[in-house]
């Protein structure tokens, strides 16, 4: 019974050490092997995204069990129990902490030189002046605009497409809406959008994380009425 106990010790310790990386004495050249080695790494990549600790060698004796319908110490439907509880408190304390750092942005955003901030919480700068009329909720306008995270990274750019945009405002986000009703035709502001304004705790696909401020950078060039322009830039 000791020499058994003393192997299983072995055994495990030896997967311990092989977890913390490739030995090399091991070969991947095989197709079977690099197969296997990619669908580990795949699996460990969507893993990785989410605050766990694993047993390395229970997460391989649970897979092989559910692979080669072994007996398990558990069923299915507890096993999907477990994983949605520890992705989902994963997910709560990711997105506690998204939204502390953003509070922490905007205000310390909000103390900047020139920074204007409105009832919703919406910040903007006034970057230049416009001479012409504000846009209405239902109005469709023309624009210019830049769209960021507040770490640089464009998602969003009519600039860099050198063609102007048309949209309703009825028809976006809350704080594009109310940003670009702030604002005089002729005029160009940098507007910064709380989360709450934007896409929420969701966030956007895979380009706006959750909780994210967006910086808007916006020349009103003009208002569509009635299918005729009030344009200054023509």
């Amino acid at each position: 019974m000791k020499k058994i106990l003393l192997g299983c010790g072995l055994f495990f310790l030896m997967l311990s050490v092989q977890a913390n990386g490739i030995r090399d004495d091991l070969n991947f050249t095989g197709e079977k092997a690099r197969t296997s080695y990619a669908f580990g790494m795949a699996v460990g990549g969507d893993l990785e995204q989410i605050d766990l600790d694993i047993d390395y060698y229970a997460f391989t004796e649970g897979l092989r069990a559910a692979m080669e319908h072994n007996q398990a110490i558990m069923d299915r439907d507890e096993a999907l129990e477990i994983v949605q509880d520890v992705f989902e408190s994963s997910m709560r304390k990711q997105n506690a902490e998204l939204k502390e750092k953003e509070e922490l942005f905007l205000a310390e955003n909000a103390a900047r030189a020139g920074m204007q901030t409105t009832e919703s919480g919406l910040q903007y700068i006034i970057l230049e002046e416009g001479s012409g009329p504000k846009p209405a909720e239902h109005d469709i306008v023309r624009v210019h605009y830049e769209g960021a995270l507040v770490d640089g990274t464009v998602f969003d750019s009519s600039y860099e497409r050198d063609e102007p945009e048309e949209f309703s405002l009825d028809m976006v986000i809350p704080g594009w809406a109310e940003g670009i009703m702030l604002m005089n035709v002729g005029a160009k502001h940098r507007l910064y959008l709380p989360s709450d304004l934007g896409y929420g705790e969701r966030g956007a696909g895979q380009v706006i994380p959750p909780y994210s401020t967006l910086v808007f950078t916006v020349e009103l060039l003009g208002i569509v009425e009635n299918s005729k322009d009030f344009n200054i830039s023509e």
